[in-house]
């Protein structure tokens, strides 16, 4: 019989993502933050948790937009610089990361060019914990991590996940079923 360890009440989720949000400040200027909490809030809204204390927190009150771009294998050493690093103390931490960004043609947000694919998002709201409630209005992906289907092909982004137990990054990619169907069999 396998034993169990117990660790008490911890913020360990699998797979995490490593989101990268981009927002533009009052005056034009792009930045961006490493978010590890965050997901799908609803069927085209995603969730983030902020504090409130982030440039990104106040640049999204003031644009009421951002866009959220998956980290992947190819940008780690540069995705992890924005999430230690503020834009409170360092304006130029994109550039620094060797980031360039696009203006979305549907928000009022910057798109990193060097991150393949990209949610556009308006803020939808706050809600009562501060957590940041935004719309997907487009979906933008590079044709580099498109399959032969015209779909995203996961081994080609090759998206990273934050490993909170171990303090590191894990590439994600491989293929090990298919949703819908695999478990029809047991039926």
């Amino acid at each position: 019989m396998n034993m169990r360890k117990n660790f008490g009440a911890k913020t360990w989720m699998y797979p995490l993502p490593v989101l990268i949000v981009g927002t533009y400040d009052e005056n034009g200027n792009a930045d961006a933050m490493n978010a590890a909490w965050g997901g799908i809030y609803d069927t085209d809204q995603v969730v983030l948790c902020l504090s409130s204390d982030h440039k990104t927190t106040k640049n999204i009150k003031a644009k009421k937009a951002f866009t959220v771009s998956f980290a992947d294998a190819f940008h780690v050493a540069e995705c992890d610089y924005l999430g230690i690093v503020s834009a409170n103390k360092e304006p130029a931490k994109l550039k620094k990361a060797g980031f360039t960004v696009t203006k979305s043609a549907y928000v009022d947000a910057p798109t990193i060019n060097e991150l393949p694919v990209t949610l556009e998002c308006v803020l939808v709201k706050f809600n009562e914990d501060g957590n940041v409630i935004g719309r997907i209005v487009n979906v933008s992906a590079d044709e580099k991590v498109l399959g032969k289907n015209g779909a995203i092909d996961p081994a080609k982004l090759c998206p990273i996940t934050f490993d909170p137990v171990n303090n590191s990054y894990i590439a994600l990619g491989e293929k090990v079923g298919n949703a819908f169907s695999d478990g029809a069999k047991i039926k």
